[in-house]
């Protein structure tokens, strides 16, 4: 049997996890071979944890040099995800990496470029592709079954409490994670907005840093965008509400979609709303509407596969769910919802990525919170996106 020797980079909450589902031999055709983490502490966690055979690093050039690998998944903090990702395709590698593809779409689109020069398969863990839900939701948009999009809404709410923030001293800074709510939480759902409904032209967004936590990071942001076919959207989306919402309605010309609770529900129009416009007479009325749930078939395999379907693109060429290329989608949707809010004023893109990366390295260079009551240890993920 042929399997892939893989490293991971970084293993801390996701590593950790993704490191236990190779050794525990849920992804298949793999093996682990070898672990990278600059935090000594978390390289006793896995000598401790994980097989005796692997290998031990804590620094990622001698990871890259002597490790005994084929392909690296990178699950350190955000911004190390490009220049890493960077490192391993010189190296001849194939990657894998965590979400976000990065803090800003220029580091991004370099990683990009070096991937296309290289015939390496480069994927990105956006594993909420892979749920039953979202495959047959896009599949009525593609199909044509709700007609051209009219109106998208999502409402999506990520409850985190104060001591969430405290795990660890790079998170929700802008220096660390470069980010908040819509850096940490929402790629999954940027991604599949974008995914689903296409991206935006427009962006104007209102967002506020520290609104319920002790964070300098936004934790509250409500957003509206507009499409090139005249279709607006709103996204709205936080830390601080409970209990939560995630409620996503893409309104079309022959009717409604609503997806809440894992369930999908069609409102379709007997009659497009277009023609019915045009045709009827009677002054009040509106198209017969039939409420139908959509059924759903198939498992959510979530993390497993992705990598699953990642291991499978190398060693048979397997059609990749989530192509790395392609998180820089979502990561311009979140670019230009921060740099509306910080400078109260529309975004159009594609947008100027050098712009941006100034005003956030000017986040940087003015911050002066200093984070408190830190503490550092390793959460368990499972169940989370």
């Amino acid at each position: 049997m042929i399997e892939i020797k893989i490293g991971i980079i970084g293993i801390g909450n996701m590593g950790s996890s993704h490191a236990n589902s190779i050794v525990k031999d849920k992804v298949k055709n793999a093996k682990l071979t070898a672990v990278c983490d600059i935090d000594s502490a978390r390289i006793k966690w896995a000598k401790n944890n994980l097989d005796s055979e692997i290998e031990y690093f804590t620094n990622p050039q001698r990871f890259y040099q002597e490790a005994d690998i084929e392909a690296v998944l990178i699950a350190t903090p955000h911004y190390d995800h490009p220049p890493l990702a960077v490192e391993a395709f010189k190296n001849e590698l194939h990657v894998l990496i965590e979400k976000p593809a990065g803090v800003y779409t220029k580091a991004v689109r370099e990683m990009n470029e070096t991937a296309q020069k290289t015939d390496k398969v480069f994927g990105i863990m956006y594993n909420q592709r892979t749920r039953a839900i979202y495959q047959k939701l896009k599949e009525l948009i593609d199909s044509g079954e709700l007609g051209e999009i009219k109106r998208t809404n999502w409402i999506i709410d990520w409850y985190r409490p104060q001591s969430y923030y405290n795990n660890g001293g790079w998170r929700a800074t802008w220096e660390g994670e470069g980010g908040g709510v819509l850096l940490n939480q929402d790629p999954h759902q940027l991604d599949l907005w974008q995914w689903i409904c296409g991206m935006p032209k427009k962006v104007r967004a209102f967002a506020e840093n520290g609104k319920y936590h002790n964070i300098e990071v936004e934790d509250d942001v409500t957003a509206y965008v507009e499409y090139e076919n005249g279709a607006t959207g709103v996204f709205v989306t936080s830390t601080g509400i409970a209990p939560e919402t995630n409620r996503l309605e893409i309104s079309g010309n022959k009717g409604k979609i609503i997806v809440e609770n894992n369930e999908i529900h069609f409102k379709r129009l007997r009659t497009p709303e277009r023609e019915f416009n045009h045709d009827f007479k009677g002054g009040f009325g509106s198209p017969e509407c039939w409420e139908c749930k959509i059924p759903l078939a198939g498992d959510n395999p979530e993390h497993l596969g992705i990598l699953n379907n990642w291991i499978d693109a190398i060693l048979n060429g397997a059609e990749l769910i989530a192509p790395g290329e392609e998180g820089i989608k979502g990561l311009t949707i979140s670019n230009a919802m921060h740099l509306s809010a910080w400078t109260d004023d529309w975004v159009e893109l594609p947008l100027d990525e050098n712009l941006f990366k100034e005003k956030l390295d000017k986040k940087i260079e003015n911050s002066t919170f200093v984070k408190e009551n830190i503490e550092a240890e390793t959460m368990d993920v499972e169940g989370t996106f």
